[in-house]
């Protein structure tokens, strides 16, 4: 495995999303502070179609709030909500909401605000929505908004993570009102292009106004560029740094660099429906034929480790399980003795380039035991359409989880009726059920934790590595916490003296 193809697989990898702007410069005399980003922004719209994607979170997590959201550590806080709590069948939410919070144009901030923006946040059917299928919200009292579900969910305060609030009368098309929007998150926005946007501080902000003048988050799509500008100070904050440049960066004296855990696990399916990975000891076998710990290695020494479970550690329902031990010998007896047909050929599907370097190495493992795999690197839409037609042998992909919680993967990819992997066990649904309904967090680990258990020793399929993230900060930058899902807040940001 080339050097040269290991910068690309982890440059790609971690490369979060970010907005952009004009004006201000990073610098030892400045408040403003520069951010390096990677993908535009087409929409600041929260609940529009694209409303949900990496780089929109951005922006809107800074100019709009939500009820509650997930701290970088996993737990959960209040922003417009105070208190919550569920009934015993964990179908019915109450929220609390906080007193005394305006909008950046100084209107206070309604119950019937945060109902009005759920409404429209399920009218529009944007990525987002489909976490609250059948779902309600309505106001009790000018202090207090009830979530009703047609169904038990404990993880309703998790996923309330991607709703936004706006002010009530914001129409679907209302394309004039993001020109200029207005919001009760830290900041406003000054200027909006995909390439570029702005954030000044909102004065009318519940826990204060930031301390920093302007935060501008500029499109920076070239590794090469992004890296250029932290070390010269063009720019103040970057991420998705591939290992092979973190020893350079890391040697600058000017900057800080922190690698953090993600909530993204490599994800390598196996179509269980398919005669020939039918059965678990098969799909085992193949798992431990493979050396991914020195694969990892390799290519991801700083921004991966082996995998301890179906999700990530910092997610709501982790649970460690048994390693997979490495042993070609083993695997190739016990597909041998399974009857596996070493004449046919697996197809292994993935989409983007930066994960090719990983799957070659993986081909190149199952072809050490005489597994012979088709490669299929596949255009996102088609790799999209394949998925879910299950048009593959083992599909490989890396499973982010933006609410940390584990009825987002667990709960809602492995059922029998997800029909995402042709893997069914009623056993499993069983104990996703009894997770999905319970309140007690505790109770939800266990549960979980032991649904984990049945997904990892079936090898339903292969987890292979946890992915962390790599920042670098100018050191003028104190309050700045590197977020697991590349969404870091600026909130915090101070430039010292």
């Amino acid at each position: 495995m080339r050097r040269s193809l290991a910068i690309v697989a982890v440059a790609a990898l971690a490369l979060s999303a970010c907005t952009t702007t004009t004006g201000g410069t990073a610098g030892s005399g400045s408040t403003e502070v520069v951010v390096a980003g990677t993908y535009p922004i087409d929409s600041i719209d929260p609940h529009g179609p694209q409303g949900g994607g990496t780089g929109p979170q951005m922006a809107e997590q800074a100019i709009f709030s939500r009820l509650l959201r997930v701290k970088p550590d996993g737990t959960l806080e209040g922003d417009l909500a105070t208190a919550w709590k569920s009934d015993p069948t964990a179908s019915e939410w109450t929220f609390t909401l906080r007193q005394g919070v305006k909008f950046s144009d100084g209107k206070p901030v309604t119950a019937k605000d945060i109902v009005d923006s759920f409404k429209r946040f399920i009218d529009l059917k944007g990525t987002n929505s489909a976490n609250f299928p059948g779902y309600t919200l309505a106001s009790t009292s000018d202090t207090e908004v009830v979530l009703k579900a047609p169904k038990p969910d404990a993880a309703i305060p998790r996923k309330l993570a991607v709703f936004f609030v706006l002010p009530s009368g914001v129409t679907a098309n209302d394309t004039a009102f993001f020109e200029r929007p207005v919001g009760s998150g830290p900041f406003r926005l000054e200027r909006f292009s995909p390439n570029e946007i702005v954030f000044v501080p909102n004065e009318h902000h519940y826990g204060g106004a930031p301390k920093v003048s302007k935060v501008t988050v500029r499109k920076m799509p070239e590794l090469a560029a992004r890296l250029t500008a932290l070390r010269t100070g063009e720019v103040d904050i970057a991420w998705g740094i591939p290992d092979d440049q973190l020893p350079a960066v890391q040697g600058e004296s000017s900057l800080t660099v922190q690698t953090v855990q993600s909530s993204a696990v490599f994800t390598m399916w196996f179509n269980s429906s398919i005669p020939a990975l039918k059965e678990a000891a098969v799909r085992r076998a193949l798992w431990q034929a493979i050396d991914f710990q020195t694969i990892i290695k390799q290519l991801y020494p700083q921004t991966g480790t082996p995998s301890e479970g179906v999700v990530s550690a910092n997610t709501l329902g982790f649970v460690k399980q048994e390693p997979v031990r490495h042993d070609p010998a083993a695997a190739k007896a016990a597909l041998t003795a399974a009857g596996f047909d070493f004449n046919q050929k697996l197809r292994l599907q993935f989409a983007n380039a930066e994960f090719r370097p990983f799957n070659q190495a993986v081909v190149s493992e199952l072809q050490k035991i005489g597994v012979q795999v088709d490669l299929l690197e596949k255009e996102q839409a088609v790799f999209t359409k394949d998925l879910l037609a299950l048009n593959w042998d083992i599909n490989f992909q890396q499973l982010s989880n933006p609410t940390l919680d584990a009825a987002n993967t667990i709960g809602r990819l492995y059922p029998c009726a997800a029909k995402r992997n042709g893997y069914c066990n009623p056993q499993l649904d069983q104990l996703l059920a009894q997770a999905g309904a319970s309140a007690d967090e505790k109770e939800r680990v266990r549960l979980y934790g032991e649904a984990a258990r049945i997904i990892w020793q079936d090898a339903v399929g292969m987890f292979p590595m946890a992915v962390k993230h790599a920042y670098a900060w100018n050191k003028r930058l104190s309050g700045f916490t590197p977020d697991p899902n590349g969404l870091p807040s600026f909130a915090g940001l101070q430039v010292g003296s």
